[in-house]
């Protein structure tokens, strides 16, 4: 499954939500240098889905804030986890 989102790094907490428009943001407390927030959006997302790193790749967006994930998992699954994380 694919899926696109809107990553606002060095944040005060970790955060998960859809915005006004109904597109997915993820505030993050890591800072936006040396990829060091796109590892901790991987491992974060991978965590709040319960899965393995492994299993969460970003394939776009590597250094803008609207990224495009991979995640190998059951679609529905992962869309109704994220519609219970971000409320």
């Amino acid at each position: 499954m694919i899926v696109h989102l809107t990553v606002k790094p060095g944040s005060k907490v970790d955060q998960l939500f859809y915005n006004d428009a109904g597109l997915l943001v993820v505030k993050l407390k890591a800072p936006a240098q040396d990829g060091k927030a796109n590892a901790y959006l991987v491992e974060f997302l991978a965590k709040q889905l319960g899965l393995a790193k492994s299993k969460v790749q970003l394939v776009a967006g590597f250094t803008n804030p609207h990224k495009r994930l991979s995640i190998d998992a059951d679609d529905e699954s992962v869309r109704l986890k994220l519609k219970t994380l971000a409320g």
